[in-house]
C-alpha cells in the first residue's frame, strides 16, 4: 500500500486548503463554558473536539452496525497527540471538525484533524491511535483498513 499524497502545507497534521480532504466534517458551536473571560476558547477543548470528531468519524465507518463500532472504540488508544494553533475559535463560533485517516500502519492509525471556522484552520493536528487485544498492541484487522479505504477513497499505507 503507498503513503497518502502530501497536503499543501503539511502532510504530517492533515492540514490542507482543500476541505475536500477531509470526508468528515462535523459541526460544533463553541460553548460558554469552553471559553475563558476574554472568549477565547481554553486550548485543552481542542482535545476533546479531536475526540469528538473520532467518534463521529468511527461511526460513519459503522455504517449502523453498532457492534463493529463497539468492539472498534475498545481496541483503539491515543498515545500521541499532536496540535498546531493559528488563530483562536470564541465563543458562539459555529466551527467545523474536520478529520481523515493519515496513514494505517502495522498495529497503529494517524488520524488528522482540523478545526475550522468559515473554511479557516484554527488549529490542525493529528492523533496516533494503537490498535490492542489484551492491553498489547495488536495488528489493525483488515475490516478496519477496508472501510477506511471505501470511505477515503484511497488505499492506505
Amino acid at each position: 500500500m503507498s503513503e497518502p499524497r502530501p497536503t499543501p502545507s503539511n502532510p504530517r497534521t492533515g492540514d490542507s486548503a482543500d476541505p475536500g480532504r477531509y470526508p468528515l466534517a462535523y459541526p460544533l458551536r463553541v460553548r460558554w463554558a469552553e471559553a475563558d473571560m476574554q472568549g477565547v476558547v481554553f486550548n485543552a477543548h481542542y482535545l476533546a473536539w479531536f475526540d469528538i470528531g473520532i467518534t463521529e468519524y468511527l461511526r460513519m465507518l459503522a455504517d449502523g452496525d453498532e457492534q463493529w463500532l463497539t468492539e472498534t472504540f475498545d481496541r483503539l488508544y491515543v498515545v500521541k497527540s499532536t496540535l498546531e494553533y493559528r488563530s483562536p475559535a470564541r465563543f458562539d463560533d459555529a466551527l467545523e471538525i474536520c478529520v481523515r485517516c493519515i496513514r494505517v500502519g502495522r498495529t497503529s492509525l494517524e488520524v488528522g484533524f482540523a478545526i475550522r471556522r468559515d473554511g479557516e484552520a484554527l488549529v490542525s493536528g493529528s492523533n496516533v491511535y494503537v490498535h490492542t487485544v489484551d492491553t498489547r498492541p495488536a495488528p489493525v484487522p483488515d475490516e478496519l483498513r477496508r472501510r477506511i479505504e471505501r470511505l477515503e477513497g484511497r488505499p492506505d499505507s
